[in-house]
């Protein structure tokens, strides 16, 4: 695959989410039971044996963050250091030694400071994405972990998930899971996202924006929206989002949950939300790193559908959580401490 153009060739305003080969990443290798320092380099191909248990067994986890251009021209973080923790418990989960945090947000700044022409300009929506990766590698063939792996992060300039700005979409629940009962839920492994890939479809085909997955045992109570969490608001003013150990903990959900107490007024509830009983929301939404707050406007459940505020126009408290959110990304609203990481530049 080729290079991406150049920096000063693209059209920030008008990126796609696509896969842009940048000049640099950071990879590192396990082995003989430790970590190696780790290094950018400019290869963008993983080298890997045909035998290598993310090929066969799915031994393999991810990430994904973003970096944000400010208006005096430096570069944000958002809450690196809570993406750096759930890959360390996703690595638990499919036993890969954890890539240690510190070094994983170390790495992180390195790989946006390597590429930070590609962080696009303030002010156009756009971001630079990164994608943390861990892959079981070498020359496995029995169901059992690997004994070495590699560990990359890459990036690629993406553009603002709204088009014209914030917009409601339907969404339809599906025979589907997307996840078993004691699972892999709770971890961002690839086999959670290989078998959404056949309801996603179904969705989009029916017109839908994506699937509301409901619990895998008894199929009444909502998990997750496509690839995103959950939330709605009642009309009592609580911010709800679903509480089961089969769903990703989203650091945009439990930034979401803290902004809509703290500084939207709303009582902040996780627990369970059933999919009978949608009348109890005057507003709905998924959230998560790419969808950020993304209004919901209504849900098909059994061949009707549930419109919350709107299907077309943004209801206000979502509106304002949006803001609030991107606002703390971009650093113009002030952000809770600790959320916020420089990237040095020098």
């Amino acid at each position: 695959m080729a290079k991406a153009k150049p920096a000063s060739e693209l059209d920030f305003n008008n990126l796609g989410f696509d896969y842009m080969d940048l000049p640099y990443r950071f990879l590192a290798h396990y082995s003989d039971g430790k970590w190696d320092a780790g290094k950018l380099t400019e290869d963008s191909t993983l080298h890997i044996s045909e035998g290598s248990t993310s090929v066969h067994y799915g031994q393999a986890d991810f990430e994904g963050l973003k970096a944000y251009r400010t208006k005096d021209g430096s570069i944000n973080l958002f809450r690196p250091d809570m993406n750096a923790k759930r890959m360390h418990n996703s690595c638990e989960r499919l036993l890969m030694p954890p890539y240690p945090e510190d070094k994983f947000i170390e790495a992180v700044k390195q790989v946006v400071a390597a590429n930070a022409d590609y962080v696009p300009p303030y002010g156009t929506g756009a971001t630079l994405y990164l994608r943390p990766l861990m892959i079981g590698v070498g020359g496995n063939i029995g169901v059992h972990p690997a004994s070495e792996y590699l560990f990359t992060i890459f990036a690629m300039p993406v553009g603002a998930y709204y088009k014209g700005g914030l917009k409601p979409t339907n969404f339809t629940t599906s025979y589907y899971d997307r996840a078993a009962p004691h699972g892999t839920g709770q971890s961002k492994v690839g086999g959670n996202y290989g078998g959404s890939l056949l309801p996603g479809d179904q969705a989009h085909k029916a017109g839908y924006s994506d699937v509301i997955y409901l619990d895998p045992a008894t199929h009444t109570k909502i998990e997750e929206a496509g690839s995103a969490n959950f939330f709605g608001i009642t009309k009592d003013n609580e911010f709800v989002t679903p509480k089961s150990p089969s769903i990703l903990p989203s650091i945009t959900k439990f930034s979401a949950l803290y902004l809509a107490e703290h500084r939207l007024g709303l009582k902040a509830v996780q627990g369970d939300v059933f999919i009978n009983d949608l009348d109890r929301f005057k507003e709905a939404g998924a959230m998560g790193t790419a969808a950020v707050i993304s209004p919901i406007g209504g849900i098909e459940y059994q061949d009707h559908l549930h419109v919350f505020y709107s299907e077309t126009e943004v209801a206000p408290l979502t509106r304002k959580l949006y803001d609030e959110l991107t606002g703390i990304q971009f650093g113009d609203v002030e952000a809770p401490e600790g959320w916020i990481q420089k990237v040095p530049l020098d």
